[in-house]
């Protein structure tokens, strides 16, 4: 049976699960017909060595796609020629654009006009899934769990990132939360339209 289009969004904590997890439905879902979308800039040598453990993960069938901006641009281009695209990940999209994909030392705030590029993007990001044929599975961070960060540019990420989170997760027909590598599933569209509160679900 044919998997309807739509978002799964799958959320966690760092070294959850949640990329192979995510990796892991892709798999299912669309075989050999998946374009992956990384958004990661290897900008030091531990960032290389995560990239390097994503892409031995990863089927050489798969497409993949590395762009540390304009996502929501990609997905419409790819999303009519997939079966499933999955992007990994949503946090360091944001980071990209909060920091203009460079490292930093000695954090400073945000710009405004950063800002406002970041949430440009995750729009346009929702508006693209709600768009093309292929089902999109969306992998992000759960930050905001842990010590509120020194840094004012720390603390805009987590906002930020939080909002972003939520923002896709209405759009969702799946909300996954991935935690000591064990998925659990926190929204389900069967759940949602079989639910007595008329289909409302809890946010």
């Amino acid at each position: 049976m044919k998997e309807k289009a739509g978002l799964t969004l799958v959320t966690g904590g760092t070294r959850s699960g949640k990329s192979i997890f995510a990796e892991t439905l892709a798999r299912e879902r669309g075989g050999s017909d998946v374009t992956y979308i990384a958004t990661c800039q290897p900008l030091d040598e531990e960032m290389e060595k995560r990239v390097a453990l994503h892409r031995e993960r990863r089927p050489p069938e798969w497409q993949t796609v590395e762009e540390p901006f304009e996502v929501a641009a990609v997905l419409e281009e790819v999303g009519p020629r997939s079966r499933v695209v999955l992007l990994d990940c949503l946090a360091l999209l944001i980071s990209n654009y909060l920091t203009g994909g460079q490292l930093i030392a000695k954090p400073g705030p945000a710009s405004v006009a950063a800002l406002a590029k970041a949430w440009e993007q995750v729009e346009a990001i929702v508006r693209a899934v709600g768009r093309i044929p292929a089902q999109t599975i969306i992998v992000s961070n759960e930050v905001g769990w842990g010590l509120v960060p020194p840094s004012s540019l720390g603390r805009v990420y987590r906002d930020l990132l939080g909002k972003a989170n939520c923002a896709l997760a209405a759009q969702a027909r799946e909300v996954y939360l991935v935690v000591a590598g064990m998925p659990l599933e926190i929204k389900s569209l069967a759940r949602v339209v079989s639910s007595s509160k008329g289909g409302k679900d809890i946010p």
